[in-house]
């Protein structure tokens, strides 16, 4: 990707926000699971930034902005917008499953466009977008280089949803917001249609039932990073040997002492055998003793390994289709990541920076309060501060880290005031770089061994 001016880097970075060195100008998407009826990952919707006004050149000859060279910034903007797709990072991030992306009228006419492979990315069309001949056309011909349209946060299908439906290949409705004689009836003609249906904004177990009902074959939103009585994963054998082995790992404990608690569970041990045997854990030679294990391991990586087991569910599919657990891989690799960059860091903040990503969701797994369960995993109190009320910096991590998983640009800009010298650009691109640590966390040298237990 070539060097971009000076007005291009000033276009590539949120307004308000000084320009960062190196890289960090890149505009990166925020990441959002879509999951199928079975609560697995099949897609992530990319939030992007919207490409903000550019800045005139010099005047023209009566004095006005020069229109011809804020298209070229604009344009020069978008197509790097478009280009930052493409990363390596964000293709890792992915998993291997389709991105959707809400595209502007600006980015949807880019020639860039030509840059997203379009059996990676599922184009979608917003309501806001006026349809006239130009943009049908414009949908006609990038339909036939095999790209593939979503309609999105359709509320009601009017003159302008017929015109665009022969083109869509998906429809995003939320359920809440539409007429709810009507959508039954909607929903069967367009499955009838052979069009895929996603439900928008699934928030709660309950609405997530609600929408299967109806026949919605994908699922957006975070119910299943709610705790609920009724949906929570199951504490049984495994998970409370799991927990049993956190609070031993907080103690500082002893080659023996970690052994004795191991050889109360085999499927642990098992676990602990193929991760010590693996890429850069492995010491040379086949580790066939528990004790070696442990030390080949090392307690941190042990404690790790042990923390993201947590959330896994007891089927067997594999850690990238699991949206709990990169949920809470991501969460805690992005904090990490940001705590070592802060002004005023220091050593509390960036040791309880991976286990407050990892437990801010740890109420999903056993379905009481958070804060009692907080409380029964005896975390520091800065920590247990954080994830409870966002205090201090490890909470305005956390903070910012959600705003990117909603796309909340506001409040993402808000909270890097507070984590100078991050950027929003920054933070956005740390959450990228989580979420592809997160999505091969089961293949890399540093994090085999994360498979799930046989419940």
């Amino acid at each position: 990707m070539g060097t971009m001016t000076d007005s291009a880097q000033r276009l590539a970075c949120a307004e308000g926000q000084s320009e960062p060195a190196h890289a960090s100008h890149v505009r990166y998407p925020a990441r959002a699971p879509i999951v199928n009826a079975d609560g697995l990952l099949c897609g992530f919707e990319l939030h992007l930034r919207a490409l903000p006004v550019a800045e005139s050149g010099e005047p023209g000859e009566h004095g006005e902005p020069d229109k011809h060279e804020i298209q070229k910034q604009t344009a020069a903007a978008a197509a790097h917008l478009l280009g930052a797709l493409g990363a390596s990072e964000v293709r890792t991030a992915l998993a291997g499953h389709p991105g959707y992306l809400n595209l502007s009228r600006q980015l949807l006419f880019s020639d860039a466009i030509a840059r997203l492979a379009p059996d990676r990315f599922f184009l979608e069309i917003s309501p806001q977008l006026t349809v006239d001949g130009e943009l049908i056309a414009r949908l006609v011909t990038l339909h036939a280089k095999r790209y593939r349209f979503v309609l999105d946060d359709v509320q009601q299908p009017d003159e302008a949803f017929a015109k665009l439906l022969p083109y869509a290949h998906a429809i995003k409705i939320d359920p809440a917001r539409f007429d709810s004689e009507l959508l039954p009836r909607l929903a069967k003609a367009l499955k009838s249609a052979g069009k895929l249906l996603i439900a928008l904004n699934i928030e709660t177990h309950e609405a997530f039932e609600q929408a299967k009902a109806l026949h919605f074959d994908l699922f957006q939103g975070y119910f299943f990073a709610r705790g609920s009585k009724h949906s929570a994963r199951r504490v049984n054998a495994p998970r409370q040997a799991l927990l049993n082995l956190l609070r031993l790992l907080s103690s500082d404990p002893s080659v023996a002492q970690l052994e004795a608690e191991l050889k109360l569970n085999p499927v642990l041990v098992m676990h602990l055998m193929r991760l010590a045997n693996s890429g850069e854990a492995s010491i040379g030679r086949n580790v066939g003793t528990l004790r070696d294990a442990i030390n080949a391991t090392g307690t941190n990586r042990i404690a790790r390994w042990t923390q993201l087991l947590l959330y896994a569910d007891g089927r067997k599919v594999s850690l990238e289709e699991d949206p709990l657990v990169q949920l809470a891989a991501t969460r805690a690799r992005f904090m990490e990541l940001a705590s070592t960059r802060l002004a005023h860091t220091n050593r509390k903040v960036v040791d309880g920076a991976f286990l407050t990503g990892v437990f801010s969701l740890v109420d999903a797994v056993f379905g009481d309060t958070l804060e009692n369960t907080l409380e029964a995993l005896t975390l520091a109190s800065h920590i247990r501060a954080a994830i409870l009320r966002r205090e201090g910096a490890l909470g305005t991590l956390l903070g910012a880290i959600e705003a990117l998983e909603h796309g909340d640009w506001d409040a993402l800009d808000r909270a890097s005031v507070a984590l100078a010298p991050l950027t929003s650009c920054e933070l956005a691109q740390l959450a990228i770089s989580a979420a592809a640590w997160a999505s091969t966390a089961d293949q890399s040298k540093d994090n085999e061994g994360l498979e799930r237990i046989e419940e």
